[in-house]
């Protein structure tokens, strides 16, 4: 079967998940709205969101303005401007640099992805062979 490997953390665990080309197709297809709500109700729950994903947010809200070619920061500036209120400057900072890293060069933030992944799973094997000791 062929396929790709997908990397999940989840409570200071990484998952290594393989999808199917087949489900991967299925994911790709889903409507931009729909992954869009899907952030968006990922984040509502969360008292402290990390600026990556904030970040994600407002990257998939402006791709959403270019969608329908409206002005960028036409429905986003107001986004921004609420964060500004209940994060920290350095939170929404980093959010926006990561939703124009998301939208200029998605490759190589996926490339930093896999390597703090990585980093983290390196980590944990070494804090079990320690602990296992």
């Amino acid at each position: 079967m062929r396929g790709l490997f997908l990397f999940h953390v989840f409570a200071n665990t990484i998952f290594i998940v393989m999808i199917s080309e087949e489900d991967l197709t299925k994911q790709q297809n889903v409507p931009y709205e729909e992954r869009l709500s899907r952030i968006e109700k990922l984040l509502e729950g969360k008292e402290n969101p990390r600026a990556f994903e904030l970040g994600l947010l407002l990257a998939l809200k402006m791709g959403q303005e270019i969608r329908d070619k409206k002005p960028l920061g036409s429905t986003t500036a107001s986004l921004v401007a609420s964060w500004n209120k209940t994060y920290p400057a350095s939170i929404v900072e980093e959010a926006i640099a990561s939703a124009k890293e998301f939208l200029t060069n998605p490759a190589k933030l996926a490339e930093k992805i896999k390597a703090a992944m990585l980093k983290v799973g390196e980590g944990q094997k070494k804090e079990e062979a320690e602990d296992a000791e």
